[in-house]
């Protein structure tokens, strides 16, 4: 299906992009120190802002709701990653962050209303025909009407047309409190020439590596120094052999439950069928193809008129026997179906763009119709339209079967763990698993990040294990494949390793030790030597660097071996053509870099950019005068007690 014509892509988009507005403008929301006051007693409020001292008192706070908290937690999840909509530790994190940006928003609403900044209902439709949503909400300045505007909201953002309202007079208050806070914040032209210069000098450079891996081979100390330098750091190595434990175990699968593999009923099948009827809902779908005549915003008569025709033109062919597969492959201009026919397969009613997504449930199937939109012309013919509708049990019967199997299959593994692991407190492992034809198995010792080769999926076996004690009753857990009922029988407990056994990891840990200081020393001795031989490449040959050239680069520029230039060495754009550089330690390399080629902007180049360059320093340095401004301002509040959060949400986001 294609993405630009999915109302996702651009509808929700732009609408979204309201909701979260006024976080936009304050980004220092998420996760701030010493928000944590609790207080709140009513299980549906967040939170409680208290804009007066004595606001607490007569009960006169601004509330932030633990709806609207959950709502656009709902809506971002949707935006970044729905795949963890269900999943409770993604959605406590978004809580907390949505919760505190709330929070924060409420305190910035009483802060401008103290100041008497405010935003009316004229702002607000002023916005919506000029911002983000004007394109959505007015297409070729035509409302799409009250219906499908609160329909939208309702179907994207789960809310309803006043609160997305409320949220958009929100962001603009909250744009001109930034505004009137940080109106004295200035930048001399000085400043603005200097910066586009800065970020515009480009250079070319020939610059000799040193590997590290490379030194790190060249470090071998002999075996006395290694054994004296082991000794040295005997603290480091006292428990450098974890703990181990010896585990004995027998095992079972499913193939040996008592009563061989569970399967379900008819009844039982049917039941979970009736009990799980919104999972086989299908919504009204319909499929369809088409072939796209794009138009740009903004085209003129001439153009707009030259599309219609060649669409209608196309329409009639197709009408007439013409091949959709040659047609959309000649002629459509949506790369994700012209190579399919224009095939783009079933879609719910909502999920495209208005004017098309009425096409799709409105035409009779087999018609073909041109249909325009805001991306252009389409040809459009639906060919099939499926009504809402519950599957029936005959089309998900395997799958419950299987769901069914699994969880009867999962009850019984437990159940039979359990009794052989109480057969086996009374009379031991061996006796026991004799009694049901089981093997015992007892493990090599294992550390806490090992494993047991002899089980599918030994994890859980070996942290229950690490978390009992030799000679406790015995255990079960889950193997993958069945389960285990164990019991721990041997412990050794961490210790020292000796050097001839360690041997190995020792070395390893010495040229860790020593590689850092031997490669500031190379590149060191590298540099020494291109400056008093005036001669980079003669230099590298006698220490063994190799030397690359790099492309003509700016700050941001990553070059290999060296990585991005203004990160690691932004010294080498205030070197002239000629200059040796410095040592530069890079982490893994060790570079020293000779400039050939240096390019800076023209007078003509920072007087075009002057503007463009000033309006960046400014929206920068506003942007950080306004984040300190809230900084300061939400401090104040938490100092003053004038924030309560609800108990219940604050442990439940911290996992308590």
């Amino acid at each position: 299906m294609i993405r630009f014509l999915q109302k996702e892509n651009r509808v929700t988009k732009a609408l979204f992009v309201v909701i979260i507005a006024a976080a936009s403008v304050s980004m220092v929301v998420y996760l701030i120190p010493g928000l944590t006051n609790t207080g709140v007693a009513s299980s549906d409020t967040y939170a409680e802002i208290y804009p007066h001292w004595y606001s607490r008192i007569l009960h006169t706070g601004e509330t932030v709701s633990m709806l609207r908290v959950s709502n656009e937690v709902r809506n971002e999840i949707q935006q970044r990653g729905p795949q963890y909509a269900d999943n409770p530790i993604i959605v406590n994190f978004f809580t907390q962050q949505v919760g505190q940006r709330l929070v924060q928003e409420q305190i910035l609403m009483a802060e401008a209303a103290r100041l008497g900044v405010t935003a009316s209902d004229a702002d607000v439709i002023k916005f919506l025909h000029t911002g983000p949503t004007g394109e959505v909400l007015f297409p070729n300045g035509k409302f799409i009407g009250d219906q499908a505007y609160a329909s939208l909201v309702a179907t994207r953002l789960n809310t309803s047309v006043p609160e997305f309202e409320a949220n958009i007079k929100r962001s603009i208050t909250i744009k001109r409190l930034q505004d009137l806070e940080t109106a004295g914040v200035n930048v001399s032209d000085q400043e603005v020439r200097d910066k586009y210069r800065k970020d515009n000098i480009k250079i070319k450079f020939d610059y000799a590596v040193l590997a590290s891996d490379d030194l790190r081979k060249t470090i071998n100390p002999s075996d006395a120094d290694l054994e004296a330098w082991f000794k040295k750091n005997t603290a480091r190595y006292a428990s450098a052999v974890p703990e181990q434990r010896v585990v004995t175990y027998f095992a079972f699968t499913p193939a040996q439950l008592p009563g061989g593999i569970p399967q379900p009923s008819q009844g039982e099948v049917q039941a979970y069928y009736n009990q799980h009827q919104s999972d086989y809902q299908v919504q009204e779908q319909a499929r369809s193809r088409h072939i796209l005549i794009k138009v740009a915003p903004g085209a003129d008569a001439k153009t707009d008129a030259t599309a219609k025709a060649k669409a209608d033109d196309i329409a009639k062919q197709l009408q007439n026997g013409g091949n959709w597969t040659d047609l959309a492959k000649n002629d459509s201009d949506d790369p994700g179906s012209k190579d399919s026919g224009g095939e783009l397969g079933f879609a719910q009613r909502g999920r495209m763009v208005p004017e098309f997504d009425n096409a799709i449930f409105t035409q009779t199937p087999g018609e073909i119709h041109v249909v325009k939109s805001q991306f252009g012309y389409h040809v459009v013919q639906v060919e099939e339209r499926q009504a809402a509708h519950t599957q029936p049990l005959s089309e998900v019967i395997d799958t419950i079967k299987a769901t069914l199997s699994r969880q009867m299959i999962s009850q019984a593994e437990e159940n039979f763990a359990k009794q052989l692991a109480t057969e086996a407190g009374q009379k031991g492992l061996q006796a026991t698993a004799a009694a049901h034809h089981l093997e015992v198995v007892t493990t090599q010792p294992i550390a806490p990040n090992g494993t047991i080769a002899t089980l599918p999926d030994g994890a859980q076996v070996i942290s229950k294990t690490f978390g009992a004690k030799q000679g406790d009753p015995p255990m079960y857990a889950p193997t993958g494949e069945g389960y285990a009922v164990f019991q721990v029988t041997g412990i050794n407990k961490a210790h020292a390793p000796t050097f001839a056994d360690w041997k190995g990891k020792v070395l390893e840990d010495y040229r860790d030790e020593q590689l850092p200081g031997l490669l500031n020393q190379k590149t060191k001795e590298l540099d020494d030597k291109a400056k008093a031989e005036k001669d980079l490449n003669k230099a590298a040959k006698e220490v063994g660097a190799t030397v690359k050239t790099s492309d003509t680069v700016g700050e941001s520029a990553q070059v290999p071996d060296l990585g991005q230039v203004q990160t690691v060495a932004p010294q080498l754009f205030d070197l002239s053509v000629g200059d040796i550089s410095g040592p530069v330690n890079a982490g893994r390399t060790g570079v020293v870099a000779k400039i050939l080629a240096k390019t800076e902007p023209t007078p003509d180049d920072i007087k075009k950019n002057f503007d463009q360059t000033r309006d960046e320093i400014l929206q920068e340095r506003r942007g950080q005068a306004f984040q300190l401004f809230v900084t300061n301002l939400v401090n104040d509040y938490n100092k003053h007690k004038r924030i309560a959060i609800n108990a219940k949400a604050t442990s439940a986001n911290n996992g308590e």
